[in-house]
């Protein structure tokens, strides 16, 4: 047995306010979740985009408070990367770079297909890149 893909992925911020506003309004994604200074949900193509405060999710939910999803997280800055041909990875880069987010890195890989790289408020890293990076 295998894994048929990744259903959700999850970074972790300090302030959810600016990144809802970042991965809601400027990268576009649709929310679909919320719980006020715990978390917000966006969805991204056939996965989701899970946003943590990093501190509100190492504390356990007291007992009924909802679901019981143990408590989880990380520290320090993550990664993520966003599937996109080669004409959108140009329109987000100019997209990014007129709303003042610095692209970090903009290459070709030696295997072929492009990546960008630029950072979120929280300082995670995130990545536009060619499926074909992959092989895929």
């Amino acid at each position: 047995m295998r894994p048929a893909g990744i259903l959700e992925s999850a970074l972790y911020v300090d302030d959810l306010e600016a990144a809802e506003a970042f991965y809601g309004g400027l990268l576009g994604l649709e929310r679909i979740a919320k719980d006020e200074g715990r978390h917000v949900f966006f969805r991204c193509g056939r996965g989701v985009v899970l946003l943590f405060d990093a501190a509100a999710t190492e504390i356990p939910r007291a007992p009924g408070a909802g679901l019981p999803v143990p408590p989880h997280g990380a520290h320090g800055p993550g990664h993520l990367c966003f599937s996109a041909s080669a004409v959108e990875i140009e329109r987000w880069k100019a997209h990014l770079e007129a709303a003042g987010v610095a692209i970090e890195a903009d290459f070709e890989w030696p295997q072929g297909g492009r990546s960008i790289y630029f950072r979120d408020p929280g300082g995670n890293s995130l990545e536009f890149a060619e499926p074909r990076i992959w092989g895929l």
